[in-house]
């Protein structure tokens, strides 16, 4: 029986209601349990002397008991109990609260390890309630887990030892042998007990990197096998290429890599083995949605329907005024259909496009609704992908017979990611900037010059500019960052009682929220008072300034992001970071993004220093959750995609029946991102 289909009430002391908290750390069976790795470890090894304790530090002290136990009560009523300890070097006092056992738990004469924060204030030594076992005792490395109110580590710790005691004497390892031989990787046995109980600090090291090599070559294979499957054969295959013909709608030169990017878009149109697949990223402002239009304009020049989903109405308003200009001379007919439309209007589009009378449809969920058809639909494009699920994606693409996808995406994703997040898609990057494009001037001010700040917005508007401030928090008392409600309410009481105000958060009704940024697009409004949910949704030319309230408190590829509003016309642009933060690593990330404006640089850099959480949503791109890798470890990443390779050749893509073992890790990982065995 498979450890992943014993329940962990098999265990020994898991009853019924234990259990449920087990699974509220989404722990169900022994298996589960297994992968359930600690958190971090207490090195109990590492002995510090007690002359040698640096106050407020975490520290390990083998030291003897040297007195009784003396006890009372604090003034709160409190039991207390108190004895010294003492090594070679000093003596330390241990206190302990409402523990009415502890003195027949620590013998007087007797030598332990105490392991906790340790006090040492003008050489007087104390630990409050540490940890403790025999000086004997056989771990000296101890795991540390995940809890939840009810279960303490002991808890875990007994039952992973029973879990351990399950597994069979010899392992189907996913690994095979000549596989960890050639690439130093232990076998999973040895892996699984030195990552829960570790031997030594090396045999943790050993066990850690197996575990993530093996998690991350699972990930690796399954998204290849993904992008693989989905590379059926083409069954909306193009005659003709006709971007030659589009780019004389157009009334600029595109950029050399905009070029590129619709080449090879192209190119896997015309492929009779595999659809296009394939994301288009680049900065905001290098001209993805021209390079879509132009596939746009192929496809629908080779008898098909083409359909343009954007995130909010404003974008996909904004998108459909673009294309109706590209398109004017051209014999296509475009249309927009989004959920504020009167109903009437909405029957009569869908009914067009059932009809095939719709070459180009742009729209937001209303596209994937059950009562919108298409007649021929061949390509869907969906404009910042991260803002969809992948079921809404999937939903538009059940509208055709094996839809062509053009994914867009101006979120700058470090390039060891961009496997691992668009695994299962192509990738064209635009890195240039189309010519003209203004420099965003970017700098960095402590509040105490926001009044300075604030009247330069002011002259700005005055000569009939716009401006963006943004806030990280909506409502007022939340904590004492700025607030958007309360700091609008502020501008428009004081620095800018003359100048409409709008304030746009992601608490608004989504009517409420299309209006505000139709109205700013409008210049209707000459200030924006926002939160983070205008990093994408309006391009307004007119606006020249963004200032970014608590600038620390937002990743670097975010505030790229929200920098890209400003700086899409003529007029000299700026973006201005309000912080008040000391700590190094602010000063280092803002100081980034105050020199360079190279997106991929930016999010490299972020991903050094804050790890991968900005660039993944709440399971937004339906990745399986990983157990043990990060991510951010770039020296695995590259050596688990090295592994793939090898293991791709080695076993005839997994046909080999010595990788079974490993294509079943693959098909049980999948499997709980919702997506079907690879099989």
């Amino acid at each position: 029986m498979s450890l992943y289909a014993m329940k962990i009430e098999k265990l020994s002391g898991i009853g019924k209601k234990r259990a449920e908290l087990f699974n509220k750390l989404g722990v169900f069976s022994v298996g589960e349990l297994l992968n359930f790795y600690p958190r971090t470890y207490e090195d109990w090894s590492d002995i510090t002397d007690i002359a040698d304790v640096e106050n407020g530090k975490t520290v390990c002290i083998r030291a003897t008991v040297h007195s009784a136990f003396q006890t009372g009560y604090t003034k709160t009523g409190k039991y207390i109990a108190k004895t010294i300890v003492v090594d070679e070097s000093g003596a330390c006092e241990l206190i302990f609260f409402n523990n009415r056992y502890i003195d027949r738990m620590l013998a007087n004469g007797a030598t332990y390890r105490f392991f906790g924060k340790a006090s040492n204030v003008f050489g007087n030594v104390s630990m409050i309630a540490p940890t403790f076992s025999p000086d004997n005792a056989s771990s000296e490395v101890r795991p540390i887990y995940n809890l939840t109110s009810g279960l303490n580590n002991n808890i875990v710790v007994k039952a992973v030892k029973d879990a351990i005691k399950l597994l069979p004497e010899k392992i189907n390892d996913p690994l095979p042998g000549n596989l960890r031989t050639r690439f130093q990787l232990c076998d999973l046995k040895y892996a699984i007990k030195n990552i829960h109980f570790p031997e030594s600090l090396q045999a943790l090291e050993m066990a850690r990197k197996r575990l993530v090599i093996e998690e991350l070559l699972v990930l690796n294979l399954g998204l290849r096998g993904l992008k693989n499957r989905k590379r059926s054969e083409n069954k909306n295959i193009i005659n003709i290429d006709y971007s030659s013909e589009f780019e004389s709608f157009l009334s600029f030169e595109m950029t050399n890599a905009q070029k590129r990017a619709i080449s090879e878009c192209i190119s896997d149109l015309k492929n009779p083995d595999s659809s296009l697949n394939r994301l288009v990223q680049g900065d905001v402002g290098s001209g993805k949605t021209v390079v879509a239009g132009s596939v746009c304009y192929t496809m629908i020049k080779n008898g098909k329907q083409a359909a343009f989903m954007a995130p909010t109405e404003i974008l996909a308003e904004q998108h459909y005024n673009s294309f109706k200009e590209i398109f004017k001379d051209a014999d296509i007919k475009v249309a927009l259909l989004t959920g504020s439309l009167r109903q009437s209007e909405k029957n009569k589009i869908r009914e067009q496009l059932a009809l095939g009378e719709v070459d180009l449809i742009i729209g937001t969920h209303a596209l994937i609704t059950d009562d919108t058809e298409f007649k021929n639909l061949a390509l869907v494009v969906t404009d910042e992908q991260h803002r969809f699920g992948v079921a809404q994606r999937a939903k538009l693409l059940s509208k055709g017979k094996n839809p062509h996808l053009l994914v867009m995406s101006a979120t700058p994703i470090p390039r060891t990611l961009g496997l691992i997040i668009f695994g299962d898609l192509d990738i064209s990057i635009i890195d240039e900037l189309p010519p003209g494009r203004q420099e965003i001037e970017t700098l960095m001010i402590t509040s105490d010059k926001r009044d300075r700040a604030l009247g330069f917005i002011k002259k700005e508007i005055s000569r009939g500019r716009q401006a963006y401030i943004v806030c990280p928090l909506v409502e007022e008392g939340e904590n004492d960052l700025a607030s958007a409600e309360e700091y609008a309410a502020e501008l428009m009481l004081n620095y800018f009682s003359d100048i409409p105000v709008g304030i746009l958060h992601g608490k608004m009704k989504s009517t409420d929220k299309e209006a505000v940024m139709r109205d700013f697009s409008e210049n209707k409004l000459k200030l924006l008072v926002a939160t983070t949910v205008i990093e994408v949704g309006i391009d307004v030319p007119n606006a020249t300034i963004m200032m970014i309230e608590n600038a620390e408190r937002f990743g670097l590829s975010q505030l790229h992001q929200l920098r890209g509003r400003v700086g899409r016309g003529d007029e000299k642009s700026w973006c201005i970071l309000v912080s008040d933060s000391e700590t190094e690593m602010s000063k280092e990330r803002l100081k980034t993004i105050c020199t360079t404006r190279d997106g991929f640089k930016i999010a490299d850099a972020d991903l050094k220093l804050r790890g991968p959480g900005d660039f993944f949503g709440s399971r937004q791109h339906g990745l399986p959750e990983l157990s043990i890798s990060n991510l951010a470890d770039t020296k695995n990443l590259k050596l688990s995609q090295k592994i793939a390779d090898y293991v791709i050749l080695d076993s005839n893509n997994l046909r080999n029946e010595r990788y079974r073992a490993l294509k079943s890790e693959i098909n049980r990982l999948f499997k709980t991102a919702g997506e079907d065995s690879l099989n």
